[in-house]
């Protein structure tokens, strides 16, 4: 079992925990994911690693309330003990070389970006982060990225907070303006980074994505998570769980991630209805 030692709401559908994994503190880098089971007969999600405390012996999660077990999860509580905490798995975000970055999060994906925002930062690189959500009540990690940007801007949907508009648009401004990235790495909701990458090809800036679709083990033996990639014209499969979760953002076929990330809407949505419902008739 793993003792969560703190909780932490950052918005009102983002939760931030800590949960007592030694061995996974000690091996977990940046762009690597956990996958949990919140209880004996819970289904197994993917969360990625949002910090480490390899001396305390804590991993950071931070997951947005979206479905039935990431409900099931809010629930917990400091103290709580979860089943099943597996990892580090995927392969670490490659950073090496990387002299100057601009990192694009959306949402709930600036909890992925952080992490590699601070290593690059910790490693002498000149850091640009471009953060964006829907409205001012939604940002999270601002203090965070600001500690480790030497460039922070910060985008909302309604202008409530920082700048009005999408993550593309300082984006496309900094890239005409001349700026010159080793690498544009971006994570978030799917549409974003489709339209990052438009944003950068003109200017043949390289772009790593972070993909995060249906995945149950982990272990690329499910399929479930598989990708098709565009490689020297061949279509090509890839696994985000063994192969990723990072991507060159110009070979993945985002219009297919997307519609095959929709295909479990519905179910999802009735899955955390019927876990409210019960948890309702339990405090009554």
């Amino acid at each position: 079992m793993y003792r969560i030692v703190d909780k932490k709401i950052l918005n009102p559908t983002v939760v931030q925990l800590q949960v007592e994994a030694p061995l996974v503190a000690r091996k977990a880098r940046p762009g690597q994911f956990i996958i949990l089971r919140v209880d004996e007969d819970g289904e197994r999600i993917p969360l990625t690693v949002a910090g480490v405390n390899p001396k305390d012996g804590t991993v950071k999660i931070i997951y947005q309330i979206v479905g039935a077990t990431t409900e099931t999860l809010s629930l917990k509580e400091a103290g709580d003990c979860l089943q099943d905490f597996v990892g580090p798995l995927g392969t670490p975000t490659h950073l090496d070389g990387l002299k100057k970055v601009c990192i694009v999060g959306g949402g709930v994906g600036c909890a992925i970006a952080l992490p590699i925002a601070e290593a690059l930062h910790d490693m002498g690189a000149d850091v640009t982060s471009i953060i964006g959500f829907r409205s001012k009540d939604l940002v999270i990690l601002e203090d965070e990225f600001r500690a480790c940007s030497d460039t922070l801007r910060i985008m909302t949907d309604d202008g409530s907070y920082g700048e009005q508009g999408n993550v593309t648009l300082p984006l496309r401004e900094m890239l005409d303006a001349g700026e010159k990235f080793d690498m544009i790495i971006t994570i978030g909701p799917l549409v974003m980074m489709k339209f990052v990458v438009a944003t950068a090809k003109p200017y043949g800036t390289p772009v790593t994505v972070s993909m995060n679709p249906i995945m149950i083990d982990g272990t690329g033996m499910c399929g479930g998570c598989r990708l098709t990639l565009n490689v020297d014209g061949e279509r090509v499969t890839k696994f985000a769980c063994v192969d990723g979760p990072d991507f060159n953002g110009y070979e993945v076929d985002f219009d297919e991630a997307m519609a095959r990330g929709r295909m479990y809407g519905d179910f999802e949505r009735h899955a955390r209805e019927a876990a409210c419902n019960l948890y309702r008739k339990e405090v009554q």
